[in-house]
């Protein structure tokens, strides 16, 4: 069984790597599809659950030498923050929120990725921005799928006008690293846009594979709430009495900050809900396991981490488009300064971590709860991340021994339960289209 980090990062890794059939229903998958890109695409299969999650499926039993790099890499059984020397030679190193070269609300400049983008465009301005400038010859993303727009599929952006059409939040499943060594065989300079956790698992394969940092020259996060399962989008449908088939267009979010999940039908119907309708019964989110005890939400292995800039996390309304910039390394400070410069994002004013830390509280309270979380797993006899240098006995301490002790005994008692494991991976039932 994996175990979380102490204050010095001594304890024993388990000698037998976990299957990934382990890995998915002991809650800890999030789907990126890294171990496929590593197994190959004839050893593992990414299937749809019923669930509505990607899961990984071996078709064989996989060698003790191909689950041991998969165990090394993924994002459920290895979590490594910012290497120290970052930490120590950075601007400002905080306990929650890692290591700072620069904390600002900003946005894209240009009026069109500002407004179709979300919340402020910033990430899409990046990216364009890293292929305009040549300093990338493609941005390995995520985008809505052309032949089912409720889905995501990973997609290649060569052109500011295809990163431009993948722009806006994601919020069901998303393997973005399913064909990851065939990106890095193309040997060519890219830039990753990604959850936290899917950067986390290249950073751990850059230990062992010297091509990631070859040719990942960026990589950026968005500060990350969660990834919903499929089954969420679904409800949408269903208080609409629309069926998958029937979708032209399913736009989470965007085209304003937040902006209306759209969607739109092959017969010309269009029927909007706002952010707050999307999101309102916190019970019915559908979150995934891995995102209930993720440690490092906020993108801190990352060159920059883009936020939403609502107060407490949520919008009251259609807010002015802003993003919280968190820079995060020195590369990604040179990337920053240069974009601003050229005219790609514009600075509203600089911040800090007080104020990112009330708009984003939620961030926070995650942080702050997951050292007593992993641990009430782990005494609950489940297998848990090894987590190195992201603090979090430090952020634990920041609560009082009560409250880690609720969170403790609450992973626990829903870790004895099930509730935060889940089903065998087995592929749902197809619908038409179903890629």
């Amino acid at each position: 069984m994996g175990l979380i980090e102490t204050s010095q990062n001594t304890m024993p890794r388990a000698t037998d790597p976990l299957k990934l059939s382990q890995i998915v229903e002991n809650g800890l998958c999030i789907g990126c599809g890294l171990c496929r890109s590593i197994a190959g695409r004839g050893d593992v299969e990414m299937v749809m659950t019923p669930e509505g999650r990607e899961r990984p499926v071996a078709r064989r039993a996989l060698d003790k030498a191909t689950l041991a790099k998969i165990n090394a890499v993924c994002p459920g059984t290895r979590i490594a923050g910012p290497p120290a020397a970052q930490v120590r030679e950075s601007r400002l190193a905080d306990t929650v929120w890692g290591p700072v070269e620069r904390l600002v609300l900003g946005r894209a400049a240009e009026p069109t990725a500002r407004f179709i983008g979300s919340g402020g465009g910033t990430l899409t301005a990046l990216g364009q921005f890293l292929l305009n400038s040549g300093r990338v010859k493609f941005v390995l993303h995520v985008a809505a799928s052309q032949s089912m727009p409720m889905r995501t599929q990973r997609r290649l952006s060569f052109d500011a006008a295809s990163v431009l059409e993948g722009a806006g939040s994601r919020y069901g499943p998303a393997a973005t690293l399913v064909d990851f060594n065939d990106i890095l065989d193309r040997g060519e300079p890219f830039a990753l846009i990604a959850k936290p956790c899917d950067i986390t698992a290249v950073r751990d394969l850059a230990r062992l594979d010297r091509r990631v940092d070859e040719h990942m020259r960026y990589a950026l996060a968005f500060v990350c709430g969660g990834a919903s399962d499929l089954t969420k989008s679904e409800q949408v449908l269903q208080r609409f009495g629309l069926s998958e088939d029937e979708l032209k267009l399913f736009r989470y979010r965007g085209h304003g900050n937040p902006g209306l999940n759209r969607i739109e039908t092959h017969d010309g119907r269009a029927f909007e809900i706002s952010y707050r309708q999307l999101w309102e019964d916190e019970d019915k989110w559908m979150i995934q396991p891995r995102c209930k005890i993720c440690p490092d939400a906020i993108g801190q292995v990352a060159d920059i981490a883009v936020s939403d800039a609502w107060l407490n996390g949520g919008p009251a309304a259609e807010d002015e488009p802003l993003n919280g910039i968190i820079v995060r390394t020195k590369r990604g400070l040179e990337l920053f300064d240069a974009a601003v410069e050229a005219g790609a994002l514009e600075i509203k004013r600089e911040s800090g971590i007080d104020e990112i830390s009330e708009l984003q509280s939620h961030q926070v309270r995650k942080r702050r709860a997951a050292w007593a979380r992993l641990k009430g797993m782990a005494i609950a006899g489940k297998p848990v991340p090894f987590v190195t240098d992201l603090a979090l006995r430090e952020c634990a301490l920041q609560n009082s021994p009560a409250e880690n002790l609720a969170e403790g005994r609450g992973a626990r008692d829903r870790a004895r339960r099930g509730r935060l494991g889940e089903p065998p991976a087995v592929p749902r039932e197809t619908v038409l289209g179903d890629p």
